[in-house]
């Protein structure tokens, strides 16, 4: 059997891969806290957060490329995923590949070198997959299928066989051209022609499409898909007679005639006769501009993937030759978005690379790809296990991994989202990419792909990856630019919490039309509006500062997590941790005390040690405990390294295996399983209560309630496993009396935890950080500020910090580890200031709106109100920025020194605010508190103030739903538009969908208040 991890490509891709990352580790462990401050309050390009940036099928602007870009520049955004795709967009003049279009992709790479933004490139048109129109119906995903014919014997047979038909693409034949299709109903190739005795009845093994790899449905977006397809130890008795005996298929391919007939001397009894052939799976690009559109290419031939790479990415590469410069920008990433492609099980080698992989010959267990029962069910089960073993293999190997490899040769990196309908086990597809991605939707406007993240985060941190992105607040239809900075924060730090540390927006969309046409060109209905033409956009660098001084820290050292769950083997696999791990709704599901990841079989063989009794990996990361998925089914391999692993120290929980999951060497690989499992674990009965047996120098848990699974049914009950780290006198990471989520990283230096208050209300709370030694410093994100915390305590083992935080409010509470400390501690100085109100500043307020969008230019407010309430149609519907303008004086007897701090509180903000004092910019507000410090600016008289206030897009839309629409009909831009004559409609604004209707309800806007002065001491 061998190993996809053995695969020479894999290893040197691998050992390159590892040897920057670790060393890219090691010398970010080692910064100095004057470092590790400068790049906190400063961060670097790497820090910065990136977007999806979409290209709608041919509506490409030179000029506005570069404004794009320089808008991104200015926002703080230095990544991109660079796709065109055709969604619900009328086409544009420049077809995908032409020379124009690939000048205007160099213009793009060369403008990015000169911001310092890196661009990543999909691997293919559309977003996802890799094919195109360049793809033969040979070099296509292919499923091996297959007519039968039935036939009494003895006779002389001598005609043709039906041909076998094409499976229904999964996605339906709508997206296929009519010339695609009658491609797709023409390719045919025989593979062999098999024949024996027709069985009495015909038990079908269950699921055998999902099994056989015809089908794989999306996980996120159909219901009960399963995570993983289990291989029990037990499979239940068939009828006599409903089998195929595999001693009685008779092969007849060789008499195959080139018109499908055959002719054969058929023996006395009824006789099956299958033909089995190739057909392209019905795969296409999706959803692709119409030059890209094609057949996806054949993701188990390597041969297949050079043929699109050289017809796509590589002659973008001769046209561009990407290179080093010393902005960092450029193109420097190849990228493989989430995998929606569906499943193949066919090549043209396929029967060779089983053989070789698995060490027997699969032709006499083909009936089973269609159901069949060959010798029983348990063998047959095991052949289709052994089926998507090697389909993973030649992904891992001739796809994923040759596109590293070819990457490699233009060093560009890769990145992965591996997951959906993936027929691999997605930590093992993760494995490869230099940068694991996953995807999570905004609350309320999509899926629940929370689980993509818990598989990123754990291959980063198994595989040693600094960077672990996102393709972040993916939404849908309903989102309609209502979602903007402060209303996704707490999903934010979610995902920071949860092991993200770089967020890729979905999405920014071109903007061909320029500024004048705003909000401009969408995604047709989908994704969080992420772009230029947002109303808030020239506030949007106060958010990117926070999430980017979030990232860096969170791309230090590595995280800690105490439990590693080991997945079951086989393809495919969705590592999904048991539900009573994590706490909160499913949607943004938090950890608990005990912080843990996933690993598949594969990397544990690969990578996994021991040293001090954990089991360590060579990126950084290590574990204390090892839980096995709740199967009886283990390969050799596997148990080999289980029980190496125990032996040198380790401790695991679970039970023992008793046989392989596979066919390779059987009967053999079962008496190897189970002999080695009864010395292991002392034997293979199961004990009534949790039994400690030890092996070598280190422990097994098994038994009792170590046996049973969660509602999941994978893995134990999380508190039974964290009482077991209380018995190792390991404690929780992180403790919290209000509803707090946290994650942890370590450097060689530094311990820095990430604390957020999962409410929308204030909250204090006590605090408990597994750290022993150090006085904790506070490092606020959202104003780069830092300070030590005095109110502290040691208790063994852990610190303790009494805390308070606004609503949603999230700090970084670091750790200096050489830094001295007073133990136990306590002074009478408080951690957070009391804050006392000194002034409401009163109306009236004048206001002004801008003209252009609608507004009145100059209006007075004797009191702040919503927009909404207002009975100005200008004002009610505006969309943009307002200016509120006042002056105040200070309270008699104000004191302002050097022990005494002055805010301005805005109240309630609908939706960011920009401050000025004096002539004295101080801020953007884009969440709580809602404050800033005036204390270098403030007169004690005469004090003139200046809020700018940033509402959002749908009232002016709902207005401007009020008159004619003279946008988009039957998918052609308006001839006003395309001839650039004057709009006669009366509308502010223009996009390329449309989401809101007359009646739609107005979304509450403006500077609502009370703005108060407050004081409070340093």
């Amino acid at each position: 059997m061998r190993n996809t991890f053995l695969n020479p490509i894999y290893i040197f891709c691998l050992i390159f891969s590892v040897i920057a990352l670790i060393s890219g580790c090691e010398n970010r462990s080692q910064l100095s806290r004057r470092e590790l401050l400068e790049g906190f309050q400063n961060p670097p390009r790497a820090a910065h957060p990136g977007v999806y940036w979409y290209f709608m099928d041919g509506n490409l602007s030179r000029a506005e490329m570069t404004g794009d870009l320089e808008s991104m520049k200015e926002a703080g955004i230095s990544h991109l995923v660079f796709l065109e795709v055709n969604v619900g967009v009328p086409r544009g003049p420049v077809d995908m590949l032409t020379e124009e279009w690939q000048d205007l992709f160099k213009h793009a790479v060369r403008e990015a070198e000169r911001l310092g933004i890196e661009i990543t490139l999909g691997v293919g048109p559309g977003w996802s997959g890799s094919g195109g129109p360049w793809v033969n119906l040979e070099q296509s995903m292919q499923h091996l299928v297959a007519s039968t014919t039935e036939v009494e014997g003895p006779i002389r047979f001598n005609r043709a066989l039906p041909v076998p038909q094409p499976r229904r693409p999964y996605f339906g034949e709508g997206g296929l051209t009519e010339k695609m299709r009658e491609q797709w109903l023409s390719f045919y190739e025989d593979v062999c022609v098999l024949a024996f005795p027709t069985p009495d009845t015909k038990e079908v093994i269950e699921d055998s499409d999902e099994k056989a790899l015809y089908y794989r449905a999306p996980y996120s977006s159909r219901p009960n898909v399963k995570p993983y397809l289990a291989m029990p130890a037990d499979y239940p008795e068939i009828p006599a007679g409903s089998a195929i005996q595999a001693g009685q298929i008779i092969d007849l391919t060789r008499l195959l005639k080139a018109d499908g007939s055959i002719e054969w001397e058929v023996p006395a009894g009824n006789w099956t006769i299958m033909r089995f052939g190739k057909r392209n799976n019905g795969a296409i690009t999706r959803p692709a501009p119409y030059p890209g559109l094609g057949f996806e290419s054949d993701k188990f031939d390597r041969q297949a993937f050079d043929v699109h790479f050289d017809e796509y990415v590589g002659k973008l590469l001769k046209k561009v030759e990407p290179r080093i410069t010393e902005s960092g920008g450029g193109w420097t990433m190849l990228h493989m978005d989430s995998w929606e492609m569906g499943a193949q099980n066919w090549t043209a080698g396929f029967r060779q690379e089983f053989k070789s992989r698995r060490g027997y010959d699969l032709l006499l267990f083909l009936p089973t790809y269609t159901g069949y029962i060959v010798d029983d069910l348990e063998t047959s089960e095991r052949f289709l296990w052994d089926v998507r073993k090697t389909a993973q293999e030649l992904v891992l190997e001739n796809h994923a991994g040759r596109i590293k490899e070819l990457g490699r040769q233009y060093k560009l990196g890769l990145s992965i989202e591996p997951y959906d309908m993936n027929p691999c086990a997605d930590l093992d597809l993760g494995a490869l990419a230099d940068v694991p991605m996953c995807e999570f939707w905004s609350i309320g406007y999509g899926f629940n792909t929370a689980y993509s993240c818990i598989e990123a985060t754990s291959i980063a941190h198994i595989m040693g990856r600094p960077v672990v992105a996102a393709e972040a607040f993916t939404a849908t239809t309903t989102e309609a630019w209502q979602l903007y900075p402060g209303n996704i924060k707490n999903q934010g730090d979610w995902a920071f919490c949860t092991g993200i540390n770089r967020f890729v927006y979905h999405t920014f969309a071109h903007k061909p039309l320029g500024t004048p046409y705003r909000p401009g060109m969408t995604m047709g209905p989908y994704g969080v509006h992420w772009d230029r033409g947002q109303t808030w956009w020239p506030f949007v660098p106060a958010y990117h500062r926070y999430i980017s001084r979030c990232s860096y820290l969170l791309q230090q050292g590595n995280t800690v997590a105490d439990i590693l769950y080991l997945t079951a083997e086989g393809a495919p696999h969705i590592f999904i941790p048991p539900r009573s791990a994590l706490m909160g709704n499913d949607t943004i599901p938090d950890r608990r005390g005990y912080n843990f990841d996933g690993c598949s079989p594969d990397l544990l063989i690969s990578q996994a040690s021991v040293h001090d009794n954990k089991i360590v990996f060579p990126g950084g990361a290590s574990y204390h405990i090892l839980v096995l998925p709740a199967v009886k089914t283990m390969t050799p391999e596997l148990l080999d390294k289980i029980e190496s692993l125990v032996k040198n120290g380790a401790t695991i929980i679970g039970s023992p295996p008793i046989k392989s999951p596979s066919l390779v060497n059987y009967p053999h690989c079962d008496v190897q399983v189970s002999s080695k499992a009864e010395m292991l674990w002392g034997g293979l009965q199961i004990p009534e209560t949790i039994t400690k047996r030890s092996y070598g120098k280190g422990n097994i848990f098994w038994g009792g309630a170590s046996s049973l699974t969660d509602s999941d049914g994978l893995y134990p009950d999380y508190k039974m496993t964290a009482a077991l780290l209380n018995q190792k006198d390991v404690i929780t990471d992180f403790e919290s009396s209000g509803p707090l989520r946290y994650t942890h990283r370590a450097t060689s230096n530094f311990d820095i935890y990430f604390v957020a208050n999962r409410n929308n209300q204030p909250v204090e709370a006590d605090c408990r950080f597994r750290i022993e030694k150090g006085i904790p410093e506070l490092w606020d994100p959202l104003t780069g500020e830092n300070r030590s915390l005095t109110d502290y305590s040691h208790q063994k083992g852990s610190t303790s910090i009494p805390m308070q935080f606004e609503a949603y409010q999230s700090f970084f509470i670091v750790f200096e580890k050489d830094s001295k400390t007073v133990k136990n501690k306590i002074p009478h100085i408080k951690n957070f200031p009391e804050r006392t109100i000194l002034k409401t500043i009163k109306g009236p307020w004048q206001v002004s709106f801008d003209p252009k969008w609608g507004g009145p230019e100059s209006i007075i407010f004797e009191n702040l109100e919503d927009w909404t309430k207002r009975p100005e149609e200008g004002i009610r519907y505006y969309s943009g920025i307002a200016v509120y303008r006042n002056s105040f004086d200070l309270p008699e007897n104000t004191v302002i020194n050097a022990n005494t701090v002055l805010y301005l509180d805005l109240g309630e903000v609908n939706h960011m605010a920009r401050v000025r004092l004096n002539g004295k910019e101080l801020g953007i507000m884009w969440t709580a508190p809602w404050r800033v410090d005036i204390s270098r600016y403030v007169q004690q008289q005469g004090n003139s103030l200046e809020i700018e206030v940033v509402n959002l897009w749908p009232n002016r839309l709902i207005g401007d739903a009020q008159f004619p629409d003279d946008g988009i009909k039957e998918g052609q831009w308006p001839d006003w538009l395309l001839e650039g004559k004057p709009r006669s409609s009366k509308r502010y604004t223009f996009t390329t969908h449309q989401f809101y209707k007359a009646d739609s309800p107005l979304i509450k806007s403006g500077l609502i208040g009370p703005v108060k002065i407050i004081g409070a001491s340093k």
